[in-house]
């Protein structure tokens, strides 16, 4: 058997899909034969229909509306794709009751009832060929994708592709009754003056006759095929039934064949020829191209496969990692117990020092990845490249690739490998003996919330039991660390886990560290949360832990704190004061890949540890992210079209209760506009005092809408505020619920007072069909009579009972009818479910782009002037772009120099860097010694991130000045001599440090001659002293 496929079938791919193509196509030839028709008609009629066209643009602007976000999406079969035909079904079914399409002579209930026949019969037809097809694959004669089965959607949408295409052309084409001779009156063309001048040669005079060439294609493509003499004898049994007639042949067959029968077998017959050629043989309509070309061709069109992290597939999971994990069993304190953590500063596996002793280095700091893939690709591309340079103003500045990166939380794990995994860390390159012997960038990653919510367990899966993270070596064992870097200065990385602080584990590591080997070096905290800005925000006090290390041990020599968390780029720097400052600059950069937050909201903040602070840039600025918020009000609906399950169902439910409204003659009463307005406005208020007063479940919708609006608002605002802030937003989808309600009924009283609507019962379409069926399709033979009584009768009940519920407007219309009539008692329970089933149908089109205006608008408001909800205004936009990272130079003077690179677009395509392919690549060669070691490049040059990235900020941390003859890389930063030794100098340091103490206590005034000692020993001493306690001594002891 496989020897048989394999003769049958050929190794070329096939690329190629065609059903986008003929959707497309049957999509213009639809608009060409209705425009070429029925323009000269539609303009005609123009000014004699303007109610009517003023109802269609209402009732299209709704459906616009509501499938604008899926305008450009991939036809697949998905919501969205769902959301296509949903509008397409509800909108014909209203298109087609309102008078101005039959003023046109385009009559719609034809072409209904001839599409759903055609659609039952494409369907059943299709469905037998596909199990045909797949039989023949398991006995081995076609190709082995052809086992591959079809999905019943897209059957499905392919059926109504072919029956909407033999619609339009068999009514425009195939029906002679519509195709008469059409004049134009010139006494009709007052609004088009260059009409009347010349209409041989107006431009407008060809555009309308159109029609007459498309006569000229029906007549020469569409035209009835042969006769019934021309076909064989099976042929004519399968059209005509003639073997049911005596005889053999019937005398009154017809000698034409319809069109009908020639243009959907000449549809069939293309879909199944598609689908063999895709399925079975593999040629692509031409000649097959060689398998070399195919790989070449297959490359080229290669793309990236982004790997998206979320947050978790189950909510259940997610609670039980939160509650179990983080409230009970703490992965810090295993890896506190493994690492025996009383051994102090001596573990190899949280401290590193294989920077220590380099004269300059380059590290980077990004954090926040994972939420897309085109933003943390054009990330890490800038982190690869081996020079960035970044325009500042009018300049160019150059940047090496960092020696270091470090990420500051929430990194999405890769896919887990079980060659990637080392066992026994460090597994270093075998030509390197050492870690400080390597040459190449490593990687450190602290864990944030994101990393936390599965109890750390992927973090210490693919970070601490990893060695590598692309070309990055990652050499780390624990969720935290101490990096000793060049010229005094020191790296924290703390995990904070889920409680916003560090353990106490971690607090006796760092402790000991400060005290046994950092001294008076310069040091660099790193959290993943900016807690000094979410602090101020919520107005909480956190972290106790790190503030009593930063302000009771490093005392003043944390120069500089960096987090992420945030999704975005600002900068604190403090204002110079006589007060103590604990911490110099306070930066925040989560624009790592995630999405993005505003920046304005944190404009205010000013004090941490009683130290003023001002902010010195921030990214993006504060006017563009007070700008970036006005896409809730335009895009929320279009970023979040998930959002139409549960706010087109509230909405309903608020407006259930009254549902229907049948004394609506006064609004018609009025004459004037302003008189018509309100008197709608009137009827708004009475409806909702009836709501109140005479219902249960729209009252009860209101009460728990308004809870639920109350606790979503953040809880730093007052309960009187939260109150007041939850009516206003519940008052706005309320009335916006009313008026759609309002005018929903309004549209269908209005069609049923010029009887379009409830003129014939619930099967209007039905009964219309068979009092036609004769004249359209007849059936000399009684095929349909035996095809009825063979089914028992089903084949008229499920046309019948289609078309029924097709024609949604009619079934509601009758409906209201009979309870305006009778009252709601009347109608059973299966009739008040038909009923309220077809109001839902048309209330949720119409509500959906209403729920999602009225709560963009709500966030935009409450983001911009309240500055609440930042986390919400801003994730509901998904906003790519405002991407960054920061680059850190400890310079062979000792000071840290900041630069902050940002890309302010992220680009959507990429495609094969050709520099990267052509690039020679030996097999043991590492990937950071490349010249192009990032493999894919943006589509367009201009939208690169090497070429549009730009420095956002620049700044230079001083390092912390030594007295006189005192060397930078002394013994206090890195001998690993603590203030324990048992040296002479360090001996003579503690002696000065208690006799200041004395000086303090006591308050001498008498003690000139003891300052100068004390100014002596300093002088002499190698040991850096506290400077500021000397300066206090200087300036607050008085000289006698």
């Amino acid at each position: 058997m496989e020897t048989v496929r394999t003769i049958f079938t050929h190794t070329y791919p096939y690329p190629h899909e065609h059903s986008r193509h003929a959707v497309i196509a049957v999509i213009l030839g639809c608009v060409f034969f209705i425009s070429s028709d029925n323009m000269h008609t539609l303009v005609l009629k123009l000014d004699s229909n303007v109610k009517w066209w003023s109802m269609y643009a209402c009732l299209l602007g709704f459906f616009y509306f509501f499938s604008s976000p899926f305008i450009g999406k991939t036809i697949t079969p998905s919501y969205s794709n769902f959301s296509r035909w949903y509008v397409a079904w509800i909108l014909v079914a209203a298109l087609y009751h309102l008078p101005s399409f039959q003023s046109m002579g385009v009559d719609m209930r034809m072409n209904l009832s001839l599409f759903l026949t055609i659609f039952v019969s494409s369907v059943l037809f299709l469905l037998v060929f596909h199990f045909v097809f797949i039989g023949l694959w398991y006995i081995g004669l076609v190709a082995r994708v052809a086992g591959r089965r079809p999905a019943i959607l897209t059957i499905l949408q392919n059926c109504a592709v072919i029956s909407i295409a033999c619609c339009v052309f068999y009514s425009h084409c195939g029906n002679l009754a519509i195709i008469r001779e059409k004049t134009l009156e010139k006494r009709h063309w007052s609004w088009f003056p260059r009409w009347n001048k010349d209409e041989n040669f107006s431009w407008l005079a060809k555009f309308v006759r159109v029609y007459e060439f498309k006569d000229q294609v029906c007549k020469s493509w569409f035209a009835p095929v042969g006769s019934a003499s021309d076909y064989p004898f099976l042929s004519k049994w399968v059209i005509y039934g003639e073997l049911t007639c005596s005889g053999g042949s019937c005398a009154e067959s017809p000698d034409e064949i319809s069109p009908i029968y020639s243009l959907w077998a000449t549809f069939i017959g293309l879909y199944i020829a598609n689908y063999v050629v895709e399925r079975s043989t593999g040629w692509a309509l031409t000649h097959p191209v060689s398998q070399n070309e195919s790989e070449k061709l297959k490359k080229k069109q290669m793309k990236p496969d982004f790997w998206i992290w979320f947050l978790g597939t189950q909510v259940f999971d997610l609670m039980v990692s939160v509650t179990l994990f983080v409230g009970r069993f703490d992965m810090r304190m295993m890896q506190a117990a493994m690492s025996r953590v009383e051994d102090g500063a001596k573990q190899d596996d949280l401290l590193y020092d294989q920077f220590s002793e380099h004269d300059e280095l380059w590290f980077d700091f990004m954090a926040d990845t994972g939420d897309g893939g085109n933003s943390s690709y054009s990330v890490a591309r800038l982190l690869a490249q081996p020079f960035t340079s970044g325009s500042k103003q009018d300049s160019l500045i150059t940047l090496p690739r960092a020696n270091l990166l470090l990420i500051g939380g929430s990194c999405p794990p890769i896919w887990y490998n079980e060659e990637h995994v080392a066992v026994n860390k460090p597994e270093l390159p075998r030509e390197v003996p050492t870690l400080k012997q390597y040459d190449g960038p490593q990687c450190f990653l602290i864990p944030g919330n994101h990393d936390w919510f599965d109890g750390l367990q992927t973090f210490m899966r693919y970070i601490c039991h990893k060695s590598w993270l692309g070309g990055w070596f990652m050499p780390q064992k624990k969720s935290y660390f101490a990096l000793q870097l060049p010229k005094g200065w020191w790296v924290f990385g703390l995990d904070l886990a889920l409680h916003c602080d560090i353990d106490d584990y971690q607090f006796k590591f760092f402790s000991e560290l400060i005290k046994d080997k950092v001294s008076d070096c310069d040091s660099v905290i790193m959290t993943h949360e900016p807690s000094w800005l979410l602090d101020w925000y919520w107005n909480l006090e956190t972290g106790k832990n790190i503030s009593h290390l930063i302000r009771d041990h490093l005392n003043g020599r944390c120069k500089l704190r960096i987090a992420g968390d945030l999704h975005h780029y600002m900068r604190h720097s403090y204002v110079p004061l006589e007060k103590p400052v604990y911490v110099q600059h306070l930066l925040v950069n989560g624009c790592g890949g995630a999405f993005l937050h505003p920046t304005h909201v944190f404009r205010d903040f000013k004090y941490l540890y009683g130290t003023p602070y001002e902010s010195k840039a921030s990214y993006p600025s504060f006017h563009d992210s007070s700008r970036i918020a006005l896409g809730n009000i335009l895009k929320f609906r279009k970023k979040n079209w998930q959002f139409d399950f549960i706010g087109g169902i509230i909405y309903f439910i608020l407006a259930f209760s009254v549902f229907p409204q049948c004394k609506l003659d006064h609004i018609y009463t009025d004459d004037t506009f302003s008189g018509n307005v309100k008197s709608f406005l009137g009827t708004i208020w009475d409806i909702f005092i009836y709501m109140l007063g005479h219902s249960y479940v729209s009252p009860a919708a209101v009460f728990f809408l308004l809870v639920a609006a109350i606790t979503f608002v953040p809880s730093k605002v007052s309960r009187k505020r939260k109150v007041m802030i939850g009516v206003l937003h519940v008052s706005a989808h309320l009335s916006a619920a009313l008026i759609l309600m309002l005018l929903l009924e309004l549209g269908i009283d209005t069609c049923i007072r010029h009887n379009l609507l409830a003129t014939s019962g619930y099967h209007t379409l039905y009964e219309w069909y068979r009092s036609v069926e004769s004249e359209h399709f007849p059936d000399r033979t009684g095929l349909r009579a035996r095809i009825e009584q063979w089914t028992f009768g089903l084949y008229p009940a499920c046309i019948k009972y289609l078309m029924s519920a097709f024609d949604v407007p009619e079934v509601m219309a009758v409906t209201r009818n009979n309870i305006c009539k009778n009252g709601m008692d009347s109608l059973s329970r299966g009739g008040a479910v038909i009923y309220y089933a077809s109001v839902f149908l048309y209330f949720w089109v119409f509500s959906t782009p209403i729920v999602s205006l009225v709560f963009g608008s709500y966030l935009y408001i409450c983001i911009n002037w309240f500055h609440i909800h930042f986390d919400e205004a801003f994730s509901s936009l998904r906003i790519a772009n405002y991407k960054s990272f920061t680059r850190f130079h400890i310079t062979s003077k000792g000071d840290l120099e900041v630069f902050t690179l940002a890309v302010d677009k992220v680009p959507k395509a990429w495609k094969l860097d050709p520099s990267w392919d052509s690039e020679s690549k030996l097999p043991h060669s590492h990937s950071y010694r490349r010249k192009f070691p990032s493999k894919w490049r943006a589509v367009s040059p201009q939208q690169d991130p090497v070429s549009t990235v730009r420095i956002v900020d620049h700044f230079v941390v001083e390092h912390t000045a030594k007295p006189e003859g005192a060397s930078v890389n002394g013994p206090s930063c890195n001998s690993g001599q603590g203030l324990h030794g048992k040296s002479f100098m360090l001996q003579l340091f503690c002696a000065i440090n208690l006799q200041w103490k004395i000086f303090k206590q006591k308050e001498l005034h008498h003690n000139c001659k003891m300052r100068l000692k004390l100014l002596f020993y300093v002088s002499i001493s190698s040991v850096a002293v506290d400077q500021r306690k000397v300066r206090w001594m200087q300036t607050s002891l008085p000289v006698q």
